[in-house]
């Protein structure tokens, strides 16, 4: 249901900005930074993006806006956006931002990706690669890399134990805080391996991403890649986090029995569209997506902290990306050597 004030404050947004009137939104049960409706207007269906908070970065936003565009004209399917009667594709009036699209056939994979899909989405991503290799902001230092190649461990250890205080402390306690508890206490007990693993690294490629390239920001239809959703302003980091993440996305590792070929499979569609990559990135991405899970606290954080927009869906996931994180440590040196292969096989 929609707030009959803001539902307001936004309609009138869209017919001013937009020139779009007598419009019916539904909410729709997706996105935790942004709230996001289905809007109709007569026969036409279109998505509207409502930012939260009133500080909403429209430079950022529009430069997102163009890297979904460049994007497009290297035939990733992507959203067309709607820009507003001045031009604008992303607008503020007041204290209400917001951008527009057109609506695009599709649904998100919640229970991982089929072998063709895994194929789409390894050739998308491909060549988004090559689309952004060149992007200008890739030339320049990365501050997030440098940051993720030094994770605070002393300060993941205190919010994981300020976590588990917080569990453990509750009058009565949800099966959730069983489950959190439980979580949190083995992902404590593996952050010591992390030096390791990051030291097993070798020199990695940095460019322009995605930026969030992950399973809920692809809509297929059936086996086919209809749209790819959200993506970031440039910013540029590792070549090896975009593709492990997607590969070995924790719903492939923990819901398909065959998920090392699964991500390999995935691996070597994108090598098809992006075979400049060097070898050592492909063989480390699994390393990088694993390193990304065991010193990110994401869903976990949020339920006891600061809760999400949809805060079961961050609860859920957090237990299967913790799932997933254990999975991957066991059989880090198995999948290693199976990307060397693919690797060394495009």
């Amino acid at each position: 249901m929609l707030d009959p004030q803001a539902q307001s404050e936004l309609t009138a947004v869209l017919a001013s900005a937009y020139g779009l009137t007598s419009i019916e939104l539904e909410r729709l049960p997706v996105g935790q930074v942004t709230v996001n409706y289905r809007a109709r207007i007569g026969n036409q269906v279109l998505f509207v993006k409502h930012y939260q908070g009133g500080e909403t970065d429209l430079g950022a936003e529009q430069a997102a806006v163009d890297q979904t565009q460049l994007a497009g004209l290297h035939q990733v399917p992507v959203a067309a956006v709607r820009p507003s009667t001045d031009g604008d594709t992303v607008v503020r009036r007041g204290g209400i931002a917001v951008s527009v699209w057109e609506w695009v056939p599709g649904v998100v994979v919640e229970d991982g990706l089929s072998p063709a899909q895994q194929r789409a989405a390894g050739h998308a991503l491909g060549r988004i690669h090559t689309a952004f290799a060149d992007h200008p902001a890739g030339s320049g230092p990365s501050a997030r890399l440098e940051k993720w190649m030094n994770p605070d461990l002393d300060k993941l250890d205190a919010t994981t134990g300020k976590l588990l205080g917080i569990a453990g402390e509750r009058a009565q306690r949800d099966e959730f805080d069983e489950q959190a508890l439980r979580t949190l206490a083995e992902r404590r007990a593996v952050l010591p391996r992390i030096p390791e693993l990051l030291a097993g690294l070798p020199p990695l490629s940095t460019q322009v991403l995605h930026g969030d390239y992950s399973a809920v920001n692809l809509l297929f239809q059936g086996d086919e890649l209809t749209a790819v959703l959200d993506f970031l302003p440039p910013d540029p980091f590792l070549v090896a986090y975009e593709l492990g993440r997607i590969a070995f996305d924790p719903r492939t590792v923990v819901l398909d029995e065959d998920w090392i070929a699964a991500g390999v499979n995935l691996v070597g569609a994108y090598l098809q569209t992006n075979p400049n990559l060097p070898a050592h990135d492909v063989t480390a991405c699994a390393r990088v997506a694993l390193l990304q899970l065991l010193t990110s606290l994401y869903g976990v954080k949020q339920h006891y902290l600061k809760p999400g927009l949809i805060q079961e869906d961050l609860d859920q996931f957090w237990l299967l990306r913790h799932a997933a994180a254990k999975r991957l440590l066991d059989h880090l040196g198995d999948v290693e050597s199976a990307l060397t292969q693919a690797a060394h096989h495009r």
